[in-house]
């Protein structure tokens, strides 16, 4: 009988297995370069982990849903909403905030995925855009956008994937503010965030919810 763990658990090919298997050893190469070459690295190797896990399961999902063709206005539509949640989550998780120092462009090498941080702060905004969590909303987004277009009952899981996303992006980068504003204590302020391993289990299920399609 199908079951919701064969809609998630399937065996790849052996070309899929070869592409993900290319991309986990550039990933853990690249993570060793900056083990071997950064001389401040967090101790947590979970930090390491959290951002490569947000990267992989954004794309497999948006590889992997597909929206339903719909009308024009409709495309529009779930566009338009799928940049609003953009920016909702983005400000709920720290990429943007309505205040700033003037202090210009900065770049911090983080972590890889963590980093390289790009901050600009203006006198009205500031913006802290870390590869991971850009990555990982965009992808939320998209998957709400295709969410909105698909006229099956999995509309559901767009409502369960909004609330979830929201409640993942509770540890947002304010404990990273003053590092990345010229503290050295950015890395630190890193490996001592352990909610992010919460907010990469939550994350992870919205994804889950958003691309699940129970009538396909």
């Amino acid at each position: 009988m199908y079951s919701i763990v064969d809609r998630y658990v399937q065996t790849p090919d052996s070309a899929t297995l070869l592409q993900w298997g290319t991309v986990v050893n550039a990933e853990v190469l690249v993570t060793l370069a900056y083990v071997f070459f950064s001389p401040n690295t967090p101790t947590d190797p979970l930090i390491y982990v959290y951002p490569w896990v947000w990267v992989n399961v954004a794309a497999w999902a948006v590889v992997r849903v597909r929206p339903t063709p719909t009308s024009r206005r409709v495309r529009w539509a779930a566009a338009a909403v799928g940049v609003a949640y953009f920016l909702l989550v983005g400000y709920a998780g720290g990429l943007y905030h309505l205040s700033g120092a003037g202090l210009g462009l900065s770049v911090h090498w983080l972590p890889p995925g963590w980093g390289p941080a790009f901050v600009y702060s203006a006198s009205a905004f500031t913006l802290v855009l870390m590869p991971f969590k850009l990555v990982g909303y965009a992808a939320l987004a998209s998957l709400v956008s295709v969410t909105v277009q698909d006229a099956s009952a999995s509309a559901l899981s767009g409502l369960v994937g909004l609330v979830s996303c929201v409640s993942c992006t509770w540890p947002v980068l304010a404990t990273l503010a003053t590092g990345l504003f010229g503290s050295a204590s950015a890395l630190s302020s890193i490996a001592m965030t352990q909610a992010y391993g919460i907010s990469t289990v939550v994350f992870v299920i919205s994804v889950l919810a958003l691309t699940w399609r129970p009538t396909r």
